[in-house]
């Protein structure tokens, strides 16, 4: 029989609570008008899947499956969609449904989703099959396993629209400043940057993810917990350019006062998380420096497909920390959760359903 992975709902607040994993049997789908049939061989988790089990997202479903990432092969099409090109390839899941191609953000709200345990679709990556139309896949990149595809989607999708749409700076010899790296988003905008030509400087408080991530192509790092660490960062900027011409951000806390003297005037950040706290500090010289503050979450289908044909391009491989073997394998999945309740993941933790 089929199986899917649910979280199981039991009393507890937010925050507090933490809801369990359930593996259960479910009925192989037949695909309707429109639809594709499609065997998952691989998921990733994302923080979004953390928050959700201790019920600190919005919309949760208990019903439909985790996962935000999948990757599988297309094996049936359904009436009126049976010459597709899709069929036997491998495809990626949209992580997200009802944004098509508007780069302000979804064209109706109400329609938006991020999906995998979500009540707005029933789509979820954390299941041996799934439904989906043509307009909600994409081709996975020739040169990537199951595993790497299904590492891509969520934090490619986000990582692209904070640098190249919203930061305005994705461009060769540009300085982005990259916080917390060895989360999937930082890591992906780290790889996007540097085969754009960027300069890229990264942030952590693990020396050894740095270390990592000047293997990658970053220029230098610094440790968030080292008091001063924002002289160090620009004593590390080359000296014509001596400033930062982008912060990418998924923390928030008090990036703005520590980096806003090192943005140059009219500087941007993008943030696109706040794992520090639920605010952020604005400051006056941040006012006076004219720096932008640009909020982004995900991206349209359209976002998706320009960074899948970059990944394409350049050949990028998506950096995976851990992967565990088996949908059924629930305390191994609980392992991965426990990397990423304890930030020891430097890149992406996937789920190998075969």
């Amino acid at each position: 029989m089929p199986r899917s992975l649910t979280v199981r709902q039991i009393e507890g607040k937010p925050g507090v609570v933490y809801y369990p994993l359930q593996l259960n049997e479910v009925p192989k789908p037949a695909p309707g008008p429109g639809e594709l049939l499609i065997r998952l061989h691989a998921a990733s988790l994302n923080h979004r899947d953390f928050f959700i089990r201790q019920h600190l997202y919005p919309g949760i479903s208990f019903t439909h499956p985790l996962l935000s990432d999948g990757c599988g092969t297309v094996v049936e099409a359904g009436p009126g969609c049976e010459s597709t090109p899709l069929l036997d390839k491998l495809v990626l899941l949209r992580p997200c449904l009802g944004w098509d191609e508007d780069p302000e953000g979804p064209e109706d709200f109400a329609k938006y989703s991020i999906i995998g345990a979500s009540k707005q679709y029933p789509h979820g990556a954390a299941q041996d099959y799934v439904l989906a139309r043509e307009s909600e896949v994409e081709l996975c990149p020739e040169h990537l396993s199951p595993a790497e595809g299904a590492a891509l989607p969520l934090v490619g999708l986000t990582g692209w629209r904070a640098l190249v749409t919203k930061s305005g700076n994705a461009k060769a010899g540009r300085n982005i400043f990259v916080t917390g790296i060895g989360g999937g988003v930082a890591l992906q905008v780290l790889q996007l940057g540097v085969a754009m030509g960027c300069n890229v400087y990264v942030s952590s408080g693990d020396d050894a993810k740095l270390d990592k991530a000047v293997q990658l192509g970053a220029k230098g790092g610094v440790n968030y917990k080292t008091q001063g660490w924002e002289k160090q960062l620009q004593a590390m900027l080359p000296s014509d350019r001596p400033y930062i011409d982008a912060i990418i951000d998924g923390a928030g806390g008090d990036i703005i006062a520590k980096a806003a003297r090192t943005l140059k005037p009219g500087g941007v950040i993008a943030n696109y998380g706040m794992t520090v706290g639920p605010k952020m500090d604005w400051s006056m010289q941040a006012v006076l420096r004219n720096i932008e503050l640009k909020g982004t979450t995900m991206g349209s289908g359209a976002e998706l497909k320009a960074f899948l044909e970059f990944v394409g391009k350049y050949k990028i491989k998506p950096v995976i920390s851990r992967t565990v073997k088996g949908l059924d394998n629930i305390e191994g999945i609980d392992g991965l959760f426990e990397d990423m309740k304890h930030g020891k993941q430097f890149g992406k933790l996937v789920i190998e359903i075969d």
